[in-house]
């Protein structure tokens, strides 16, 4: 059985936080969520995303989903 190549997901959120020159601690206040977490969500490492983390994220920054996820197809 051939393994199918599906692309990858890729959280913008260090991008933005950039763009909005806003600080960990400055989002995590505002977001009501821990250190840690945010920068496991910063540096694309996580597992499974969680709803309710992408709702906060886009609330703290007053963004759409989309400004805070990508998707990229497989290389072919």
């Amino acid at each position: 059985m051939k393994d199918i190549e599906f692309g990858s997901i890729r959280l913008k959120l260090s991008e933005l936080m950039e763009k909005q020159n806003i600080s960990i601690n400055k989002l995590a206040f505002r977001s009501e969520m821990q250190r840690t977490q945010l920068k496991a969500y910063k540096d694309n490492n996580i597992q499974r995303v969680d709803l309710a983390v992408l709702a906060r994220l886009c609330y703290a920054l007053d963004c759409d989903i989309s400004d805070l996820i990508e998707y990229i197809p497989p290389k072919e």
